[in-house]
């Protein structure tokens, strides 16, 4: 029995020294119009949904054993990946052993708009796009990735590589050994292969989840897709990157110009949203919600209560994180701008919304500087002059913003249940 105790003891003392040494990442220079200091996560409601995901987390960093899925959902500020991609890199830092186990991407550049940082896609043909966010474009089935892109082209194909452009030795590793296809032949007769060191492999159809999945023989970075050379049509709604090793997966899904009510429109979402059943979402919609005039602060609760919904439906216990919108403006001529005065009004919104669902938030609204603070960021060369989307160091500094509220939460919940018997 003492020396069980003993083990236990020092058990926990190791944990407390794991959480002391997790990286945090330190801010140079400062900006005084900025509220750094209330960088954290609030919770409006109970904390209990997010102990838990945190109590999943445990099993990842300290003992390299499962897995943990983060979906990152919203517009063009997610479609970038910058954002999305510099919290997913700050979070696989916290050990050198952690690898994104899954990666949910989509080929927006194959459709002719831009694709996320964080995977480089090549693809020859041609390809017709269509998204979410266009009311006239939604009779096309869209599903988790709120796009869609389609092809009558034998001869089209879709590469995508996983690296960085400038891999350095501290770039995280996301090899794949298995490669999911989303999508459907409206004639059913084209089929989508896998192209790997010089050989067609087939995939496995499930026809309800209407995937094709390909095994590969080993680990590899990149792959191509190419279809049958048959006449007939296939639209391609997503695809998903997976290995077996314990680690974190972060997915970017995010359209330019989309709403809330973008998604509810996607008819596959919820099937989609299965592969992948997140163990946490970090809702950053609402920007584009929030440019409308008329806008009404219960229609947009109830929009996001319809979403969840669904979300509840694949995974009752995923925690949920809402991250406030972004101070903006309007334009309303050539060079002269108005603020957004619906700011305020979102920002309350997501509070009342994180006591709602026992969710976390994230006060990005709060921490940018409140209202006007955009054209401040815009001075210091962390926004764009649209005044609404963020430059690639704005980008940066939102994630490792967002990474340093969450890690730090975590840090205290592993302090606080080390101390416990």
């Amino acid at each position: 029995m003492k020396k069980l105790l003993v083990f236990i003891g020092l058990a926990l003392a190791c944990r407390l020294l794991v959480a002391q040494t997790l990286p945090l990442v330190k801010f140079v220079p400062d900006y005084p119009f900025a509220h750094f200091e209330n960088n954290r996560l609030t919770y409006p409601g109970d904390s209990l949904p997010m102990e838990r995901f945190f109590s999943k987390m445990d099993s990842v960093v300290f003992l390299g054993e499962g897995n943990i899925s983060i979906m990152h959902i919203g517009g063009s500020h997610v479609q970038a990946g910058i954002f999305t991609q510099q919290f997913r890199d700050n979070l696989l830092s916290i050990s050198p052993d952690l690898i994104g186990g899954k990666n949910f991407v989509f080929p927006f550049s194959a459709g002719g708009t831009n694709n996320p940082s964080h995977y480089i896609v090549r693809s020859t043909g041609n390809w017709s796009y269509c998204r979410n966010a266009v009311r006239r474009e939604t009779d096309k089935r869209m599903g988790l990735a709120g796009a869609a892109i389609t092809t009558t082209d034998p001869m089209a194909t879709v590469s995508i590589v996983t690296r960085e452009k400038h891999p350095t030795s501290l770039t995280p590793n996301y090899d794949f050994n298995r490669v999911t296809v989303i999508g459907f032949s409206e004639t059913d007769n084209v089929v989508p292969v896998v192209s790997y060191d010089s050989s067609l492999l087939q995939g496995l159809y499930d026809e309800w989840k209407s995937t094709y999945t390909f095994l590969l023989p080993d680990f590899t970075d990149s792959i191509c897709i190419l279809f049958d050379s048959v006449p007939g049509e296939f639209t391609l709604t997503g695809v998903l990157l997976e290995n077996d090793m314990s680690g974190i997966s972060v997915h970017g899904v995010g359209v330019n110009g989309a709403s809330v009510p973008s998604y509810l429109r996607c008819h596959d979402f919820e099937r989609d949203l299965k592969l992948i059943k997140p163990d946490l979402i970090i809702f950053s919609i609402g920007i584009n919600d929030a440019a409308d005039t008329g806008f009404n602060k219960s229609y947009f609760k109830q929009n996001y209560k319809e979403l969840i919904s669904i979300i509840q439906r694949v995974n009752p216990d995923c925690a949920l994180l809402f991250v406030t919108n972004n101070d903006s403006f309007k334009k309303i001529r050539k060079n002269k701008y108005q603020v957004n005065l619906n700011g305020p009004v979102v920002e309350e919104a997501f509070m009342e919304m994180g006591k709602d669902y026992n969710a976390a938030v994230w006060n990005q609204f709060d921490i940018m500087g409140g209202l006007k603070s955009m054209e401040e960021w815009e001075k210091a060369g962390l926004a764009k002059k649209d005044k609404v989307h963020f430059t690639n160091e704005g980008y940066k500094l939102l994630g490792d913003l967002l990474y340093n509220a969450l890690i730090t939460r975590y840090i205290e919940h592993v302090q606080l249940n080390a101390k416990r018997p």
